[in-house]
């Protein structure tokens, strides 16, 4: 697996070897390319759930993935809690998963909807997404970063703004 390394994750990859001391919230929380991630975790009411025992595997988007959402989406979404959730649980899926652990196909996720795993010897996709960064341990999971917002088949996300202020 091809795995670049950001100074913002470096921290967090460097300690693999250590015992984590953080959760998967924690881990969110004190990583910068994870800001939306946080934020949207809170917004979704997904904090105590996350922080509970798990474990989880939490491929999770960076804020640059976040970014890659339409103009606006990602904001409607932050006031949406009930899809936002349903959104942020298609990214969650019980167990723990390391990268070198995984296979291709289907995985069910806490949202409801199967994933589809892609795992060659030089990468690792999950619908498309490609983990950037993998196997970020937290006392309750493991956290592999990803290049996109996955959602679950004939899911979409408006494009304007003005589709909801005309609500």
């Amino acid at each position: 697996m091809n795995q670049s390394k950001s100074a913002r994750m470096s921290d967090a990859a460097n300690d693999r070897d250590a015992a984590p001391t953080k959760d998967i919230v924690a881990m969110a929380n004190g990583i910068d390319s994870f800001r939306s991630l946080a934020a949207g975790i809170e917004a979704a009411d997904l904090t105590d759930a996350l922080c509970g025992k798990g474990p989880f595997t939490v491929f999770a988007p960076t804020d640059e993935a976040f970014r890659k959402l339409p103009a606006g989406a990602w904001d409607r979404l932050l006031r949406d809690s009930a899809k936002l959730r349903a959104i942020l649980n298609y990214h969650i899926v019980a167990g723990y998963f390391m990268a070198r652990d995984m296979k291709s196909g289907e995985v069910m996720t806490l949202q409801g909807s199967t994933l589809t795993a892609a795992v060659s010897a030089e990468e690792v996709r999950v619908n498309g997404a490609r983990v950037m960064h993998a196997d970020l341990a937290t006392t309750n999971g493991i956290v592999h970063s990803i290049d996109a917002v996955i959602l679950p088949v004939n899911w979409q996300l408006p494009a304007s703004v003005a589709a909801a202020t005309t609500r």
